[in-house]
């Protein structure tokens, strides 16, 4: 595990990303990171598909980029603060909550329960989810989200992460509060995981860097991954995504090679929502970086 940690922290400085965090003096939320031009040219973007403006219009896509690349960090989205559902995605809210378990003691951390998670997320294992969710608890995974630390369920912004169900056919269902969502996300709460992540503010340095780890090596190759292996097949991904039946998700932070230093997350409610995704991928690497 140490070694794992190590070489990832050293790819990460390699492709450009943050290896500490930076000062708090210059360190700035997500929320206060919207770019206006950044705004706009993915508002031209989504309305040259209209596809794409019309499920926007209806509320069933929504998307949101972090340009990590730029002088300073740029944030632009489109419903951003709209919960869907998101399948398999909010496992990353299990993945945090077990961190948070072994840091305050309450779930032993063991060579078992990291395999547990690792292939909750590289291969979207549904029973390793269940048991690492029932091993910290459904109460315990709400109260991380909705902790002041993290905010990643904020009723005041839209709802965000939410996990209220088993990934089984049995067990009890909790629906958010907002939406009465079993497995939700929204873009900007998505987006806000993997840019704490990326600067090491996600519990600790050590910590997000063990989740990164977790991330990292994808074994699902669709959606963001397929055309990423297409076009930058020497990337580091660190990705989680969901489909079932018409919802699809996929959220990836992208580092290297060359220019690429992003965090792109897409939710979609659509039949043709698999091939949407595909399509979103090269649309905004070509926006932030224009030829």
């Amino acid at each position: 595990m140490n070694k794992l940690i190590f070489l990832l922290a050293t790819s990460l400085m390699t492709a450009g990303a943050t290896a500490q965090p930076p000062a708090d003096s210059q360190w700035h939320p997500l929320y206060d990171l919207v770019d206006s031009e950044l705004q706009s040219q993915l508002e031209a973007q989504i309305s040259a598909h209209p596809e794409w403006q019309n499920l926007v219009r209806r509320k069933k896509l929504a998307v949101g980029v972090v340009d990590l690349g730029a002088e300073s960090p740029r944030y632009a989205r489109v419903n951003g603060n709209q919960m869907m559902y998101a399948a398999s995605l909010p496992k990353i809210a299990i993945l945090l909550s077990a961190y948070v378990s072994f840091e305050d003691g309450s779930l032993e951390e063991t060579p078992e329960m990291h395999k547990t998670l690792q292939d909750m997320i590289r291969v979207s294992s549904n029973s390793a989810a269940t048991r690492a969710l029932d091993a910290v608890g459904m109460r315990k995974v709400e109260a991380v989200m909705r902790d002041p630390q993290f905010g990643f369920y904020d009723e005041a912004r839209g709802g965000g992460l939410w996990v209220g169900k088993r990934y089984a056919s049995e067990g009890v269902r909790r629906g958010d509060p907002l939406f009465n969502v079993s497995h939700g996300a929204t873009v900007t709460q998505v987006a806000r995981f993997y840019y704490l992540l990326a600067n090491g503010r996600l519990i600790n340095k050590r910590r997000s860097e063990q989740m990164l780890a977790d991330l990292s090596d994808p074994g699902i190759h669709h959606k963001f991954v397929a055309e990423l292996e297409r076009r930058a097949p020497l990337a580091q991904i660190f990705r989680k995504s969901g489909s079932w039946r018409q919802w699809h998700a996929d959220s990836v932070l992208v580092q290297g090679p060359e220019w690429r230093n992003y965090i792109l997350v897409g939710l979609v409610e659509s039949e043709n929502g698999e091939a949407i995704l595909r399509e979103l991928l090269p649309t905004i690497e070509t926006m932030l970086h224009a030829e």
